[in-house]
């Protein structure tokens, strides 16, 4: 039997207005990988939080760490060997790699910084890691799955005991996926406890050893991997069937043409020419780097074109600026919520009136007004929030995609851009997501849809444009989209 590490009982957090945790239970052993899987507001993040001694649980609740009860502070989850590793990156960008693992935490003698000293043992972890990144590369340099292996060099060269792994996927390639599903094994079998959170069931089958399932703040379950299919573990993540996700109905699109592109480039995209459908979903596909995203920073007046056209409802749109788009009737959900998508520090009346504001004469309302819109926002798509009045960044991540959602329907827009709309959030806020864009388009609404879940893509559009290489290499109607064709045409060599 394996050691066991961590152990929680009856651990409960509240929050005002909100019961995040309630009589939670908790293991972790020696050399395992424990998945928890829930919804968005399920409670993964509190339970981390309160395991990283960022939160404290309610009375009553406790917490024993290789044995002995412990009161967890994050100086005290640090002295005792557990590091979070979160979703986004936490390292000092203009700083090399050994400076980051090192820093506040240097190796010196005499008062003399051994430089050379980290740089040794960085190299060394770096290589055991099976990674060729230069100790004394700067941080901003490196890929996303590279700056995410040098956050587990840290936990390692400190010998970590128990390492948390917060979507540590979001962003990453496949091949960045696969590699760090490696590193995860590899580092299991030196005894290290691995608390797994990924919205990727794929990525849980791959690495699990056990998968506990949170419900509303609640312990639904906690299952060996071997004894749990994917099906199973949806039902008990979300109460429903796994029958009711990637669905919707067809038959919204009509003949008019609300955007009209021709010959667009710039931005890294080049030659780009479609046409956007009233009442369709137009989904973009291609692999991680053909350039859709940088197409819809182009569309949207984020970046400068060098050359083509764009017609919105018929008329020339010289957009060079998000201000000109708003003004044509465009919105624009980006694929990084938190950092182009929201104002964190700010409250979801503020992040629900802000883009409207641009096609108001008044440059600020009173907080009143602000909070009776938002407050409407929040019960027409069901967020998650006591009030208007708390800040976008301590929602969930897909109750802050429905503020994205409910700041751009303020504006009255007609034509709305999705980039990765369900990117970090899981299944149950994914089919919400699914249902607020079929509801547009009953309102006759035109949609773009940006996915990297190529599942998602083809359920959910009517036709779809594949890009390769900043250009776009095949469109397939409704008729031609299979996952083959979309994989042939992001891949290969085939244009259609």
């Amino acid at each position: 039997m394996a050691k066991e590490l961590l152990r929680l009982e009856n651990i409960s957090k509240t929050f005002p207005g909100v019961q995040a945790l309630k009589r939670v239970n908790f293991t972790l052993n020696e050399g395992e990988v424990h998945c928890i899987c829930g919804e968005n507001g399920a409670g993964k993040s509190t339970l981390i939080k309160v395991v990283s001694g960022a939160h404290s649980p309610d009375p009553g609740g406790k917490i024993y760490f290789e044995g002995e009860e412990v009161t967890l502070d994050p100086f005290k989850a640090i002295d005792l060997g557990i590091q979070t590793i979160y979703q986004e990156h936490t390292i000092f960008a203009p700083l090399s790699v050994t400076e980051n693992i090192f820093v506040g935490m240097e190796i010196t003698r005499g008062g003399v910084m051994q430089f050379g000293e980290m740089r040794r043992r960085t190299k060394e972890v770096l290589e055991y890691l099976n990674s060729d990144i230069d100790p004394d590369e700067i941080t901003d340099r490196l890929s996303s799955g590279e700056q995410k292996i040098v956050e587990f060099a840290k936990a390692l060269i400190f010998e970590r005991k128990v390492i948390i792994l917060d979507e540590p996927t979001a962003s990453f390639s496949v091949t960045e996926i696969e590699n760090l599903l490696d590193i995860v094994r590899k580092i299991r079998t030196r005894g290290i406890g691995i608390i797994y959170i990924s919205h990727h069931l794929d990525e849980v089958f791959k690495v699990a050893d056990r998968i506990t399932v949170f419900r509303d703040g609640e312990f639904i379950i906690t299952s060996d991997i071997g004894d749990i299919d994917e099906a199973q573990l949806i039902r008990h993540m979300v109460g429903r069937d796994v029958s009711a996700f990637y669905s919707r109905r067809f038959g919204f699109a009509s003949d008019e043409v609300v955007l009209k592109v021709e010959g667009l480039s710039g931005n890294g995209v080049t030659d780009i020419s479609f046409e956007l459908r009233r009442g369709e979903i137009l989904g973009f596909a291609g692999m991680v780097g053909s350039g859709r995203s940088e197409l819809m920073s182009l569309l949207f007046g984020g970046a400068v074109k060098t050359a083509g056209k764009l017609t919105v409802f018929g008329e020339d749109a010289n957009i060079k600026h998000p201000s000109d788009a708003i003004k044509h009737k465009m919105c624009y959900i980006t694929e990084d919520r938190q950092a182009s998508g929201l104002f964190l520090i700010h409250t979801i009346a503020r992040n629900t009136i802000i883009a409207s504001l641009n096609n108001e004469k008044r440059i600020c309302f009173s907080p009143k007004y602000e909070e009776k819109i938002a407050d409407a926002y929040i019960e027409k798509l069901g967020t998650k929030a006591p009030n208007s009045s708390v800040l976008a960044g301590s929602l969930s991540g897909g109750n802050q995609q429905k503020v994205v959602l409910a700041k751009w329907f303020n504006t009255k827009g007609d034509i709305f851009i999705f980039d990765e709309p369900t990117r970090g959030i899981d299944v149950g806020a994914k089919q919400e997501i699914y249902q607020i864009m079929t509801e547009l388009l009953d309102e006759g609404k035109a949609i773009i849809m940006v996915s990297s879940d190529t599942p998602e893509v083809i359920s959910m559009s009517d036709r779809i444009l594949v890009m390769k290489e900043g250009r776009i290499v095949g469109e397939l109607s409704r008729d031609k989209i299979s996952e083959e064709n979309v994989l042939e045409l992001s891949i290969g060599g085939k244009r259609i």
